[in-house]
């Protein structure tokens, strides 16, 4: 299931003979100018300019969502406590973090290419770990507030995402 429309992003490829082993990518003037070293074969600079678009486009689909808005809405509605901070982050492996002990909590960007209700549930899971900070039974309850809780995991589980 695709959630991201096909890329328009216009993709320049700038290959260095003095670029060593780093890669680098920048908006310039709308354009992705992907910076190389020259030895990388076709494939590498596929891979690496399918991952410098992934990272861009996912960074733009941020822009549109005011999290901290989303936060205070979910956590008044379901009766949850407001996080201290809310922000976006590169994670790979996970959907969002929550430090308790700081009331920071911060969401995985790729969220922002999913369903809004996807992104809420995972705000509310996050959001029910200032209380309590264990996948227990009182948190199950709290996190069960959210009414789409159920098809969201389910969602999640189907993209690969695996519950720890």
């Amino acid at each position: 299931m695709t959630m991201l429309a096909e890329s328009v992003l216009e993709v320049e490829v700038v290959r260095s003979a003095r670029r060593r082993k780093t890669i680098e990518a920048r908006l310039v003037d709308g354009v992705l100018r992907v910076q190389l070293p020259g030895w990388m074969s076709a494939e590498e600079e596929a891979k690496a300019v399918d991952k410098m678009r992934s990272r861009f486009e996912r960074a733009a689909a941020t822009k549109r969502i005011d999290l901290l808005a989303r936060a205070e809405r979910l956590a008044e509605r379901h009766d949850l406590p407001l996080p201290a901070s809310i922000s976006w982050a590169e994670q790979q492996t996970l959907w969002g973090t929550c430090t308790p002990s700081t009331g920071v909590l911060r969401i995985s960007s790729r969220l922002a290419a999913w369903p809004d209700w996807v992104l809420d549930y995972v705000i509310v899971h996050e959001l029910a770990h200032l209380i309590e900070l264990n996948h227990n039974e009182r948190f199950h309850i709290l996190e069960a507030r959210y009414p789409k809780a159920e098809r969201a995991i389910g969602f999640l589980i189907a993209q690969g995402w695996s519950f720890a």
